[in-house]
C-alpha cells in the first residue's frame, strides 16, 4: 500500500492527506497528542517504524525557537528513509524583502528568520528525494480576507509600493499531488500569478461581501501585531515559473479574485 507519513497535519497539510485518502492511499500522522490511527511525535518507538514504513512522507512543522523540531528528533531516520518521495511546507520568507523584485527559486536566501532559512535548506539536501514547495501567504475557506472583513479585522495601510505574493490551499494541494508524478526533487515556489497588494484583496472581499472599505491608514496608526508589521517590512513578488515547467502545474485559483470567489461559496472547514 502507499502510505503518506504527515508531520504537523495542520490547516494545509490535512488537506493533502485527505486528497491522498481520497486516493485510496494509507496516510498517517505525527502529532503532538495522537488521534486514533496516528503516532505521537514525541513517541520514537512508534515514529521511527513509520519513517522506514512510509512511501511518502511530508512534514509542514516550522521551526520553533529558532530550530526544525522534526528535524532535531528524526532528522538522522529521515536521511536514512526509503521513501521515494519526502516533501517540506516551507515558505517564500526565507527570501527576505525583494523591494518588490521577483524572486525564483535561484534567489539566495536572505530571510530575517535564521530557523526557518536553516530548515529549508536541511531539508533540501536531506535527501535524494527531498521536495521543498515555498509557499507564500496562504488563504482558504475559514482563513482569508473575506474572515477578516466580516470579523472587522481588515485593515488598509497606506504603503502604495508594497506587493505579495499569496496561494490558494487548494493550489498547494495541486502542486503537492502534481509533484508525486513528474519533476525532478528540488525547490519549487507555489504562487499564484498576480502579486499585489494587501490592499487589493480586502478592498475585493469588501465588495464581495458588500461592505465598505476599511479607512487607509497610516502604518504607524493601524494597530498592528508584531508578526503583522514584519509582513509589511518586506515587499517581494514570487514567479512560479519552475512549478509550471517541471511538475506541469497551474493554479486553480491564478489570482485573489478568482480565490476569493471561490470561497464565497464554500463552507468553511
Amino acid at each position: 500500500m502507499t502510505t503518506l507519513l504527515i508531520f504537523g497535519p495542520g490547516y494545509t497539510a490535512s488537506r493533502i492527506g485527505a486528497a491522498l485518502r481520497g486516493r485510496g492511499w494509507q496516510v498517517i500522522a505525527a502529532r503532538r497528542s495522537a488521534a486514533a490511527g496516528d503516532v505521537a511525535f514525541d513517541d520514537a518507538a512508534a515514529v521511527l517504524p513509520a519513517i522506514a514504513a512510509a512511501t511518502h512522507i511530508l512534514s509542514s512543522v516550522p521551526p520553533a525557537e529558532g530550530e526544525d523540531p522534526v528535524l532535531a528528533r528524526y532528522g538522522a531516520a529521515l536521511a536514512a528513509a526509503p521513501a521515494r518521495w519526502i516533501g517540506y511546507l516551507s515558505s517564500t520568507g526565507v527570501y527576505g524583502d525583494a523591494a518588490g523584485a521577483w524572486v525564483d527559486e535561484a534567489t539566495p536566501l536572505a530571510g530575517r528568520r535564521g530557523g526557518r532559512n536553516a530548515a529549508d535548506a536541511r531539508w533540501l539536501t536531506l535527501h535524494p528525494e527531498a521536495r521543498i514547495f515555498r509557499l507564500p501567504g496562504i488563504y482558504g475557506p475559514g482563513r482569508s480576507a473575506l474572515d477578516r472583513v466580516a470579523e472587522g479585522r481588515a485593515h488598509r495601510i497606506a504603503l502604495p509600493d508594497q506587493v505579495f505574493s499569496r496561494i490558494h490551499v487548494d493550489d498547494i494541494v495541486g502542486a503537492v499531488l502534481a509533484s508525486l508524478a513528474a519533476g525532478p526533487p528540488g525547490a519549487y515556489n507555489v504562487a499564484d500569478d498576480a502579486p499585489c497588494s494587501q490592499n487589493r484583496v480586502i478592498e475585493a472581499a469588501c465588495d464581495l461581501l458588500g461592505r465598505p472599505w476599511p479607512p487607509l491608514l497610516p502604518l504607524a496608526e493601524a494597530g498592528l501585531s508584531p508578526a503583522a508589521l514584519a509582513f509589511y517590512a518586506e515587499n517581494r513578488r514570487v514567479a512560479n515559473g519552475k512549478a509550471r515547467r517541471l511538475l506541469g502545474w497551474s493554479p486553480r485559483h491564478p489570482d485573489y479574485c478568482a480565490g476569493l470567489r471561490a470561497i464565497s461559496r464554500t463552507p468553511a472547514n
